[in-house]
């Protein structure tokens, strides 16, 4: 038996076992494995949460873009391990925090370079063939009554920090912002005029000093590679940062089912390293550009301050200057309901629409002026560990050529969480 059959093996006999000692309540517990059979309970006691998930995604081109007869790419998956630990429960540190992230994917290729030619791209969770990546390992610091928080290490600039229960720090959004339970395209994820490096070496400081409000100011290594430790390209030669500043507010709107969250950002970037667009021969320095992005839940089924059924609405804004970046403007929006459908509190419907702008200063690269791109989706939660999504997506001139049929693009995504 070759190694993956055994390896799956093992995995389809493991599940097998597992439903059949707590066939009772296994789709009534929040993990597959309840909590690895109760070891994250026994670590939870020394301040440890371990978290593991699994995302698998198939996609069908069935009309349009470059091919719909190109196989390659159709599936795709990734892997999630997070160890986070509470350092003041753990070593008596006040107020500290430690976190490990662990990622891996497969296939090869998309289906974007196969079948699509996206210039957002159609499967935002397509990571290549990557076995194993420690791609986050940061240390956070609580101080002045835990209003300022400092994280540093290697990190994810894009995310990871929360005003009132809303993402924030940086281009956040509470209805726009996960590919594995979310949108999949990359326009409904992050904005594309943000030139966010990759996870690397870098440092955060979040402050929250009133409630509703926060500023947050962060740097990271503009040359990162999340596949490495990231010394080599944040200490060496020529060091180039990325800097992002964004501030917002995070108000609650009053109904008769309690208050509505929401959070409104805005933002600034800097990007030192020289650059040009597609079409351009002279390199520029200091590429700096601005963004918003808004969320309001607007209704709210019921008083359960628990309870998050109900629908809200996003609105993304980016500008990027066109000398030095192909994607130079780039507006979006879009709707998120839960527990749209009678005895489907879980589930959650989606449709989004998003707009990128081509510079025209690279015109031979894009010959159209836009790409536009409709998704839907309903995550649909079979049992508290395992959701289900059917979802659609519609790009018109895919990767700014007037000469490519729009593509229309069928997808199915499972999530598991052990």
């Amino acid at each position: 038996m070759c190694k993956e059959k055994f390896l799956l093996y093992a995995l389809v006999m493991t599940v097998a076992l597992t439903c059949q000692v707590q066939a009772d309540d296994i789709w009534e517990q929040e993990t597959l494995t309840n909590g690895f059979w109760g070891l994250n309970d026994s670590l939870a006691a020394s301040g440890i949460e371990v978290g593991f998930g699994i995302t698998n995604i198939y996609q069908l081109n069935v009309n349009g873009g470059t091919s719909t007869h190109n196989h390659q790419g159709r599936h795709t998956g990734s892997y999630d391990l997070e160890i986070g630990a509470d350092l003041q429960q753990l070593l008596g540190i006040e107020g500290a925090t430690f976190y490990v992230h662990t990622e891996g994917s497969w296939s090869k290729t998309d289906i974007d370079a196969t079948s699509i030619g996206s210039a957002f791209g159609v499967n935002a969770d397509a990571g290549g063939r990557r076995s194993m990546d420690v791609t986050e390992v940061w240390y956070e610091q609580a101080l002045l009554d835990d209003t300022l928080r400092i994280r540093l290490g290697k990190l994810d600039i894009g995310g990871g920090f929360e005003c009132r229960g809303c993402p924030v720090s940086f281009d956040g959004s509470a209805f726009a912002n996960d590919e594995t339970g979310q949108f999949l395209n990359g326009a409904l994820v992050n904005n594309p005029t943000i030139p966010f490096p990759d996870k690397g070496l870098g440092v955060v400081f979040y402050w929250n000093p009133i409630e509703w409000w926060y500023a947050s100011v962060g740097a990271i290594d503009a040359q990162a590679d999340a596949r490495e430790t990231g010394f080599n390209t944040a200490f060496k030669d020529k060091d180039y940062f990325f800097f992002v500043f964004e501030t917002g507010i995070a108000p609650l709107l009053d109904s008769a089912n309690g208050p509505m969250p929401g959070a409104y950002r805005v933002g600034l970037w800097n990007d030192p390293q020289p650059k040009t667009n597609s079409d351009g021969a002279k390199n520029y320095r200091d590429d700096v550009g601005a963004y918003l992005s808004f969320d309001q839940m607007f209704c709210k089924e019921n008083s359960d301050l628990q309870d998050n059924q109900g629908t809200g609405a996003f609105f993304r804004y980016g500008y990027a200057n066109s000398e030095k970046n192909d994607i130079a403007g780039f507006w979006s929006f879009g709707l998120q309901c839960t527990g749209l459908v009678d005895g489907r509190d879980g589930d959650v419907f989606g449709v989004g629409y998003a707009n990128g702008i081509f510079s025209n200063n690279a015109s031979t690269t894009y010959t159209d002026d836009n790409e536009d791109v409709l998704e839907v989706y309903y995550n649909a939660q079979v049992t508290p560990w395992l959701n289900v999504s059917p979802m659609v997506q519609y790009v018109a001139d895919p990767g700014g050529n007037n000469t490519a049929k729009d593509a229309a693009v069928f997808g199915l995504r499972a999530q598991w969480t052990f």
